[in-house]
C-alpha cells in the first residue's frame, strides 16, 4: 500500500476527542459506487463514461444471464440490477452490434458495453479497499465486498476545523455548515481508496450507524455527505420511510397504511401503535428516524446462513417462479463459494399475498459446495407452490461449515428422496427443465439480500422476513472473506 498514513494512535487531519468524557461517536459508512463496473473501468480505462453492464452468468455475445450491476450511464437507459440480460439488451443494445453504415443497426450513442462477472479480479480490488479501511479504522464492520462501517471516534472528532470563531465552510453535501475534523478524515479515507485501490467510493459521516448509511446513499456517485450531531433528525425528516435504515418493502407498506410516509412522520408516530403493528422493531425504527441509534460498530461474525430474495408482481406463472428461483439459487451458491463455506441445508421461501410466509428446507447427508444441487433442490421444493400466487421468492443455504473439510459424498442423492428432508410437508416433484435462467423482480430490478447477523438486515415481516435495500443497486454482493 502506498502513501503516508497515520499511526494507530494518531488522527488525520488532526483532532482529539476534546474535553468531553463521552465525545459524540464518528461513524463512516463506506459504499463503493457500482463496484463491479468500477473494477472493469479500472483495468479498461476506455470504459470511463460508457454505459457498462456487468452480467452474472453472462458470456460475451450471449443473451443469457442477469445484470449484476449497471453503471449510472447504463441506468439512464433503464437497465437495473437483477434484470435479465435479454431485457437489458432491449433497452441498451451491445456496442458490438452497432454499425453506423447499417440503418437497421442500433445507434452507437445508445449502446453499452457488456462484460461478464470476474469475481477473482473484483476480490483483488476489494482486498486493496479493505487494506485501506484496516489502516484507517481500528473498529470496522465489513458488511460485504463493497460496503463497510468504520468507527473513527479515536482518530478524529466533530470539532470545527480552522478558526473556532470563524470556521471554514463545509465542502461536503448534507446539513454540515462548518468543516469539521471528521469531514477531513472521511475525505482522507475516500481519497486513499481512490488513490490506492483505483475505484470510487461514497462516504456518509454521522454520529450513528443508521444515519451514516443513509448519508452514503444521499449523494451518489463519488459523494461525501456529513451529518453532524444535532442535525440527524432534521436531515432524515423529509426522506421517505424506505430510506430509514431497517425499513424494507413490507414495513414500508405497513407504515403507509398507517399514514406514515416520511422519516419525520415515523419519528413522531405513536410508538405504542407502532409496537402493536410491527412488534418491538416499530419503536426502534421510530427512534432511528428521530436520529437515535446507539448501536456500536462491531466486527461481522460468521453468518448462520446465506440467502437471497426477489420481490415479484404477484404471479402464479410457473415459468416466472422457476426462473426467479434458478437465478437466486445460482447467486446464493456463488456467494457461499466466495466465502469459502460449505452448507448442509438448502431451502426456499415463498411469500403469498398479503404476507403469508412459507419456508421449505431439505437437509443433505453432509456439507457440500454444489451450485447445481442448490438449484435442483430449490426448484424441487418450489414444486409445492406450482399453483400458488406469490409476491416474493427466496433461496437459502444454511448450517454453514467454514472449516476446511472434505465434502460429503452425495452419490445416489436425489431430490425427493428422504435424506433428512425438512420440507414441512412439501410434495415430491420432479426437477424442472435443465438450464439456468435469470429473473427480475417487480420493483426496479433490486434483489433483496439478507445475511444473518448483519446490521443492515433487520427482521421485517411476520415470520422473520428480513429485507435489505441495496442503495447502489448491485444485485450480487459477496461478503468479505
Amino acid at each position: 500500500m502506498s502513501g503516508g498514513t497515520p499511526g494507530a494512535g494518531e488522527t488525520l487531519p488532526g483532532a482529539g476527542g476534546g474535553d468531553d468524557d463521552a465525545p459524540d461517536r464518528v461513524v463512516c459508512h463506506v459504499d463503493m459506487d457500482c463496484f463491479y463496473a468500477s473494477c472493469e473501468r479500472l483495468r479498461r480505462p476506455e470504459l470511463a463514461g460508457e454505459p457498462v453492464v456487468v452480467g452474472m452468468g453472462y458470456e460475451p455475445g450471449e443473451s443469457i444471464g442477469a445484470v449484476a450491476t449497471a453503471s449510472y450511464e447504463a441506468r439512464a437507459f433503464g437497465v437495473e440490477s437483477a434484470m435479465p440480460i435479454s431485457k437489458a439488451l432491449e433497452l441498451l443494445p451491445r456496442r458490438a452490434d452497432a454499425d453506423p453504415d447499417d440503418p437497421d443497426a442500433p445507434d452507437p450513442g445508445e449502446t453499452g458495453r457488456y462484460v461478464p462477472v470476474d469475481l477473482d479480479f473484483y476480490e483483488d480490488v476489494a482486498g486493496e479497499v479493505k487494506a485501506v479501511l484496516r489502516d484507517c479504522a481500528d473498529t470496522r464492520r465489513e458488511v460485504s465486498i463493497d460496503e463497510a462501517y468504520l468507527d473513527v471516534t479515536d482518530r478524529t472528532a466533530w470539532t470545527a476545523a480552522g478558526d473556532g470563531d470563524d470556521p471554514s465552510p463545509s465542502t461536503a453535501a448534507g446539513p454540515a455548515s462548518a468543516r469539521t475534523l471528521a469531514e477531513g478524515y472521511a475525505r482522507h479515507v475516500k481519497q486513499r481508496i481512490e488513490r490506492e485501490a483505483g475505484v470510487p467510493a461514497s462516504v456518509g459521516v454521522a454520529p450513528n450507524m443508521s444515519a451514516a448509511k443513509v448519508a452514503s446513499d444521499a449523494d451518489k456517485p463519488d459523494g461525501l455527505v456529513v451529518v453532524p450531531p444535532g442535525t440527524v433528525a432534521e436531515f432524515l425528516a423529509p426522506l421517505p420511510t424506505a430510506d430509514v435504515h431497517g425499513v424494507g418493502p413490507v414495513t414500508e407498506d405497513t407504515l403507509a397504511e398507517l399514514g406514515i410516509e416520511t422519516a419525520g412522520d415515523l419519528a413522531a408516530a405513536d410508538r405504542d401503535r407502532l409496537a402493536a403493528e410491527l412488534g418491538e422493531r416499530g419503536p426502534e425504527l421510530s427512534r432511528r428516524a428521530a436520529g437515535d441509534d446507539d448501536r456500536e460498530v462491531t466486527p461481522t461474525g460468521l453468518p448462520k446462513s446465506l440467502s437471497r430474495e426477489s420481490a415479484l408482481p404477484t404471479t402464479a406463472d410457473e415459468a416466472t417462479k422457476r426462473e426467479t428461483v434458478s437465478a437466486l439459487a445460482a447467486d446464493v451458491a456463488r456467494r457461499a463459494r466466495e466465502r469459502g463455506c460449505l452448507y448442509r441445508t438448502i431451502g426456499i421461501k415463498a411469500v403469498e399475498p398479503p404476507f403469508d410466509v412459507n419456508t421449505r428446507a431439505r437437509s443433505l447427508p453432509g456439507p457440500v459446495d454444489d451450485p447445481d444441487l442448490v438449484e435442483e433442490v430449490a426448484l424441487d421444493l418450489l414444486g409445492e407452490f406450482d399453483e400458488a400466487r406469490v409476491r416474493k421468492l427466496g433461496v437459502r443455504v444454511s448450517k454453514l461449515d467454514f472449516a476446511e473439510t472434505d465434502q460429503a459424498t452425495l452419490g445416489g442423492f436425489e431430490p425427493g428422496e428422504g435424506n433428512g428432508s425438512e420440507r414441512e410437508g412439501a410434495a415430491d416433484r420432479p426437477p424442472g427443465p435443465e438450464g439456468r435462467r435469470t429473473a427480475t423482480d417487480g420493483d426496479g430490478g433490486k434483489l433483496t439480500d439478507w445475511v444473518d447477523g448483519e446490521p443492515t438486515a433487520e427482521g421485517d415481516a411476520p415470520g422473520g422476513d428480513a429485507e435489505r435495500r441495496t442503495g447502489d443497486g448491485q444485485a450480487s454482493l459477496g461478503d468479505w472473506s
